[in-house]
């Protein structure tokens, strides 16, 4: 999940959750009307929005959350169980056969800490600013994925409670 969708679940969370499974152009497209006053604005302008919000501004998403999960009420649709079923749908295929993904998680595991141990090896060589911006967006991407890889495994603490709760 990105930076801007992130601070949209923290502060509104049915819209986050909405954004994170099916009805994710539906939230954006919301977000664009009540926030920019253009239902056909981009993701990009939205997200530049969100980015760059004052309190004030923020204060008002949280307020259009409630409006928001009327909204989805009254079309009969649950976010929090999409997103679940959207996890739940992984999980699924995972039974199926686990090995393409324990492969997978240690193949980029062992290239992200042998690519790590290099460049400390390396360290004391001078490169160039373009080979040095271009192994730094390297390095970001591949430290992003780290999180990713253990959600997938460990799952996550919104995703158990839901479970623990249907059970009841």
């Amino acid at each position: 999940m990105s930076t801007w969708q992130s601070l949209v679940k923290s502060v509104a969370p049915t819209i986050g959750a909405a954004l994170g499974g099916p009805a994710g152009g539906m939230a954006v497209k919301f977000l664009a009307d009540q926030l920019l006053g253009d239902s056909e604005a981009s993701e990009n302008e939205v997200a530049k929005f969100i980015g760059s919000a004052s309190h004030e501004q923020l204060l008002q998403l949280k307020q259009l959350d409630q409006q928001f999960a009327i909204r989805m009420r009254e079309l009969d649709i649950d976010v929090f169980r999409q997103e679940i079923a959207d996890r739940q749908n992984a999980r699924e295929l995972f039974k199926v056969n686990i090995w393409p993904q324990i492969m997978l998680s240690a193949l980029f595991i062992l290239g992200y800490f042998a690519i790590m141990g290099l460049l400390v090896h390396y360290a004391d060589l001078t490169i160039n600013d373009r080979v040095f911006g271009i192994l730094n967006t390297v390095i970001g991407v591949l430290t992003a994925a780290i999180p990713m890889i253990l959600q997938f495994w460990f799952g996550s603490s919104q995703g158990s409670k839901e479970k623990d709760r249907q059970k009841l």
